[in-house]
């Protein structure tokens, strides 16, 4: 230790007194009016210095790294060791520990005494509760459904479970004209749409029961809707096996419809998201392109409602 401590003295010695020599033949050269000065010799700090945007390259591959590691805790709902955690996230453990070292100082991350294994924190916990007082279901879904409306130039709604069964919140126009009848406050038949088919396979049928008739698609009526066990279970199936709710040319002639439930962080609807259009323009086939950016358009607004990856 005290050798290197005298080789970083000397070290400095050196580059104060190159410095200092540097210095004098400046002075000198500029006393000398016939002579033309050199170039002043790069410093030893400049030739080490790195560009700034190699710093903040740096800079945000640390915290990148960093927060893979929470994610990796958070994905996996028990604690991990730290051979285990480095792996998931797919780091050394030599380089997975000063960062839990780090976290654990903030409190984002705590050691358990017993069996040394990681887990989120205190801080973590307070961090995810901020989040979801600050969740807002439609203020989430808003970029992700007008990317999805851009991407296919189809109409895309966006309905929430109202009073009287799914109700339209949001509506943004297809590309080209589409003449429906459709509006921010319309509510959708259960059956005969699509909207409400979502909606059919993902809510608890005493809750679907409770919706009023007078939905479009739907004659006028006080009486509760009183669709059959048997042909909410066929729609739930569908809609499990394909991910989406389908309506070909219902109830609106030469319309199709997809529709996607979307989930939050415990497990319950949020939202359906539906892409309409004239059957000219909407592949009603379960994997067309409709459809599929459907379904990746619902995954994304259900990981930023904190719905399990």
């Amino acid at each position: 230790h005290g050798c290197l401590v005298g080789v970083s003295r000397l070290t400095n010695v050196f580059a104060y007194s190159e410095l200092a020599c540097l210095n004098c033949q400046t002075m000198q050269a500029a006393q000398r009016p016939s002579a033309a000065r050199p170039a002043p010799a790069p410093s030893a700090r400049a030739a080490t210095a790195t560009p700034d945007d190699g710093s903040a390259q740096r800079s945000v591959q640390s915290a990148e790294t960093g927060g893979r590691l929470l994610l990796a805790l958070a994905d996996a709902g028990t604690p991990l060791a730290l051979k285990d955690l480095a792996e998931r996230a797919g780091l050394s453990p030599s380089r997975t520990h000063p960062y839990l070292v780090s976290y654990a100082r903030l409190g984002l991350v705590e050691q358990q005494s017993a069996s040394g294994r990681y887990a989120l924190g205190p801080a973590a916990l307070h961090l995810g509760l901020a989040c979801l007082r600050q969740l807002d279901p439609l203020r989430a879904a808003e970029p992700v459904v007008l990317a999805l409306a851009e991407h296919t130039g189809h109409a895309v709604a966006l309905a929430v479970w109202g009073n009287q069964g799914p109700t339209i919140v949001r509506l943004i126009d297809a590309r080209e004209p589409l003449h429906v009848a459709l509006r921010v406050g319309s509510v959708m038949s259960l059956t005969a749409t699509a909207t409400g088919r979502a909606f059919a396979a993902a809510l608890p049928q005493d809750q679907l029961l409770r919706a009023r008739t007078g939905a479009l698609g739907e004659p006028l009526g006080p009486s509760p809707w009183s669709g059959s066990r048997g042909e909410l279970e066929a729609i739930a199936a569908e809609v499990r096996r394909h991910g989406v709710a389908r309506a070909v040319g219902l109830p609106i002639p030469g319309v199709n419809a997809f529709s996607a439930p979307v989930r939050d962080h415990e497990g319950q609807v949020a939202l359906v998201i539906t892409v309409l259009d004239h059957e000219d323009r909407l592949d009603p086939r379960w994997q067309g392109d409709a459809a599929q950016a459907l379904r990746e358009a619902a995954r994304e607004v259900a990981l930023r409602l904190g719905a399990p990856r």
